[in-house]
């Protein structure tokens, strides 16, 4: 008894100083050095423009009017979340769908039917794959460079721009590999829109 009377005091402070260093002083340091060294990020890496936030750059937003490129499909939940006002709040998740399901074989192939008949300039080309799948997150705001270019000739013609226009746009939106080496090229998709809007440059 005498030995957990000992004990009990002294594991009390040594619990009291970690959650202290853990929970506030290095919680603290790490927000704040990453305040300063990149606000950005540690802000949600938020477009704004002019004092308006258009969203950020790394979650996905769906487009699938004719003048904006397209990302990759979003599984677009509106039935289950709501705000404090009752406000029905949108909300995005993988599909987790088996790609031996029948379920969706169908997605794709209305994914590939819907692609084909916004881009009739690109009918003999094959459709590329991020375009007609899910993310592993479900929100991905990147397609491939194959993607984009897939997507020139529709919104060269729709925006009255010429191709080239738009492949200057994609370049700028287009992230290389990691030190030149690991992964893969990607575009960004909303940055890509908001400059055919003109609101980016």
């Amino acid at each position: 008894m005498k030995t957990l009377r000992n004990v009990l005091p002294k594991a009390a402070v040594i619990f009291i100083i970690f959650t202290l260093l853990c929970g506030i002083v290095y919680t603290g340091a790490v927000t704040g050095i990453a305040q300063l060294i990149f606000p950005k990020q540690a802000n949600g890496s938020i477009i704004e423009v002019d004092g308006k936030k258009y969203g950020c750059e790394l979650l996905g937003q769906q487009y699938t009017d004719e003048k904006h490129m397209w990302g990759r499909i979003m599984n677009l939940d509106v039935s289950t979340y709501k705000d404090e006002n009752g406000k029905t709040l949108m909300y995005a998740a993988p599909s987790n769908l088996s790609p031996a399901s029948e379920e969706y074989k169908k997605l794709v192939a209305e994914r590939v039917e819907m692609l084909r008949a916004a881009n009739p300039d690109m009918d003999e080309a094959a459709v590329p794959v991020d375009l007609v799948t899910c993310s592993g997150s479900g929100l991905d705001p990147h397609i491939s460079p194959a993607a984009a270019e897939y997507q020139v000739a529709r919104i060269a013609k729709t925006n009255s721009m010429t191709e080239d226009k738009v492949r200057e746009i994609i370049q700028k939106c287009t992230s290389g590999k990691f030190l030149g080496i690991f992964g893969e090229e990607t575009v960004n998709v909303l940055k890509v829109n908001l400059m055919l809007d003109g609101i980016l440059r």
